[in-house]
């Protein structure tokens, strides 16, 4: 295998020669899997400093008062942290800082820079009451539902089947 199949940005332009006969079965077989791969990952985003979309992690914890989202911001502080609400999205976003000079880095798996991470709320919030907490690095946003979210749960029961009906 040529080390450019590997390599998803120039497998769909075919170069004079580059297969060796349209018919060769396993050419198509080869071509079919480089076609699934590229499909399965074309969705996958990369941030602009090199983790996966959806940084940061979060919880979210439904309960009958309140929805809590948490999100994990190790490293940071409050005032490196904004978080927005509207039109039924919260957003958090920030800014993590390198501690070191560039220069004096020798090796760093560690990521820095802007992000964003927006969350579309599935329940009716009190906006006015919505509370954000920040303590050993985790983001604690606690949004009370509204009354009209708190009335329109219905529980419904679960019955057990009749094993003597079928």
């Amino acid at each position: 295998m040529n080390m450019r199949d590997l390599i998803p940005w120039g497998r769909h332009q075919v170069t004079p020669g580059r297969y060796r006969e349209e018919g060769d079965p396993f050419m198509t077989l080869h071509r079919e899997m480089n076609r699934l791969f590229d499909d399965a990952f074309r969705n996958f985003e990369m941030s602009p400093f090199g983790r996966m979309a959806g940084w940061p992690h979060v919880e979210v914890v439904d309960t009958d008062k309140d929805v809590r989202i948490s999100a994990e911001l190790p490293g940071m502080d409050e005032k490196d942290v904004e978080v927005l609400m509207g039109d039924g999205i919260l957003t958090i976003r920030g800014e993590k800082r390198s501690e070191t000079e560039d220069k004096d880095r020798a090796f760093s798996e560690r990521t820095y820079g802007r992000f964003e991470r927006r969350i579309p709320l599935a329940w009716d919030v009190e906006e006015d009451k919505v509370d954000a907490s920040f303590k050993n690095g985790v983001l604690t946003v606690t949004m009370p539902k509204s009354a009209e979210t708190k009335a329109s749960v219905k529980r419904i029961a679960v019955n057990g089947a009749d094993p003597t009906k079928h």
